[in-house]
Formats: structure tokens, sequence, C-alpha cells
């Protein structure tokens, strides 16, 4: 970080194979190696995509098979590589909770301390709806070097009252990791980017890639300024994108995107219907 600047690195990977069993150690030792290569670049955030050290559509018994609570071994392992190479990562992985098996991301600064936690708010489709229970908690945030940096997973973005919830708290950069799948790419796309112009975030969407169950992830992994420019887009191969979140400029864009201020929200209340 430089006067104020953050740099982030999208871990747009590790590849998945069709078929394959889950691997949780292969897949920290991609995220140790990118975790290197980040932190050689500058970086001082790493994102990895949704459930990055198990899979994610692996089958609900596996997911069972693999989950642990928070802390637990794999949020260790995470920890050393945090350590290791002095650089804040967020790893997604299934947590085991008292009400069932979450979707999770964990937060670990550079010194590998846990910071917080997401559990997935909304469920697509089967693939979540057959291994996880929801998370009840709809804004989490955390501290980076002075900015607030908050978390969604991948079908959550798709809500735009989650989105506009981090907006009204008081994110400035919005972590999604993501397991986005064809034919969905739109969504990388088109999407995501009226995310962050319309409630004036920065985001930072980080895909999987490769085939794994039933589906084929398309990538397009990106960091999304404020105003809607793109400011780092990757393809839909493994992939390590690196750029900076710069205070100076979200605040520019806010000021001339006055979205948040020019709201009205006593006229978006859902109106009665008779009875």
């Amino acid at each position: 970080m430089h006067d104020g600047v953050l740099r982030v690195a999208l871990y747009q990977g590790p590849e998945t194979a069709a078929g394959g069993d889950p691997d949780p150690q292969a897949n920290l030792a991609a995220i140790g190696r990118a975790a290197g290569r980040a932190a050689q670049a500058g970086a001082g955030l790493l994102i990895t995509p949704e459930m990055s050290v198990t899979g994610y559509a692996i089958g609900a018994e596996r997911v069972a098979e693999l989950a642990e609570p928070v802390p637990g071994p794999l949020t260790e392992a995470a920890a050393a590589i945090a350590r290791e190479h002095g650089i804040a990562l967020v790893v997604g992985l299934p947590e085991r909770t008292p009400a069932g098996v979450a979707n999770s991301v964990q937060v670990l600064d550079r010194h590998g301390r846990l910071v917080t936690g997401y559990r997935k708010a909304h469920l697509f489709g089967d693939v979540d709806r057959s291994a996880f229970v929801p998370g009840d908690v709809g804004v989490v945030r955390f501290d980076l070097d002075g900015i607030s940096v908050g978390l969604l997973i991948c079908y959550d973005v798709e809500f735009p009252e989650a989105v506009r919830a981090h907006a009204l708290s008081g994110t400035d950069l919005l972590v999604v990791p993501t397991g986005l799948m064809d034919p969905y790419g739109h969504v990388a796309s088109q999407l995501v980017p009226a995310r962050a112009y319309e409630s004036q975030v920065v985001v930072a969407y980080v895909n999987r890639v490769g085939d794994e169950g039933p589906f084929r992830y398309c990538g397009g992994s990106c960091l999304i300024a404020a105003d809607g420019a793109e400011r780092a887009r990757a393809g839909r191969g493994e992939e390590l994108l690196v750029a900076d979140v710069d205070p100076a400029a979200l605040a520019a864009s806010r000021r001339v995107n006055t979205h948040l201020a020019d709201r009205r929200p006593e006229l978006y209340r859902t109106p009665e219907l008779p009875a």
C-alpha cells in the first residue's frame, strides 16, 4: 500500500477438473503459490473464489465430509499462507455451524489471524440448497489499511438490496468470491459493473475456472471501480489479476455520482394491497 492505495490480487483459480475428487491440500498449495506472486507484486490482499479450498460443485455428501468449524485445520493452513507471504487472504470453504454447513468465506490478516467471516445468504439452486444452510447476517465488513472492505458470495451480488446495504453501511471495497458458470457470463460482464456504479462501491468479483460436476465455470473475474470502469478483467483460464483501489478516486466518483445522497427511500416501500 502506498499513499492510501490498496493493491489487491484476484486469483481466478485453481483450475478444476470434471470428475476429480476434491483435493483441499492441492487447492491450498495453489493458493499459496498465488499468494507468493501477489505479495511480490505488492498486493496487500489476495482474494480467492467461492469454496476455493475444497471445491464448490462437489456434491452435498462431500461438502459435509470436508466441512469443519472455524477455526479449524483448513483455516489454520490458510493462516500459514498469509503469514508466510505477509498478505491478507480471503478464502472460501464449507463451515460447520450449529445450524448446519454454511458456504463461507474467511478473512485472515497478513499475520495469519482470523479477522472475520461471512456466510452466503442467498442460496443458488440445488448446488447450494442441497448442501448449505443460508447465512443470516447481511453486512459483514472489516478494515484493511483504512479501507472498509465488505463481503458477499456469488449469488448475493445479484440482489441490489444486498449491495446497497453495504454502500449505506460504509463499504468501500466489496469483495465477492463466486462460482459463476455458463451460461451466466453476463453477470460478470454487465451486472457487476452496474452494481458498482449504482451503489458507488469498488467491486472485486473473483470467479472459479474449469469444469466441476455439472458446471463449466466462465471466469471473467474483475475489479470494477465505482464509476463502472474495469480496472482489471480476466479471461476464462486460471489467472492472477493485480489492481489498485484508490480511496481518492472513490471519493471523487462519489462526488460526481450522487446516487446514495439522491435516493428517496420514502418512495420505495412496497404499497399495501387491498384485502
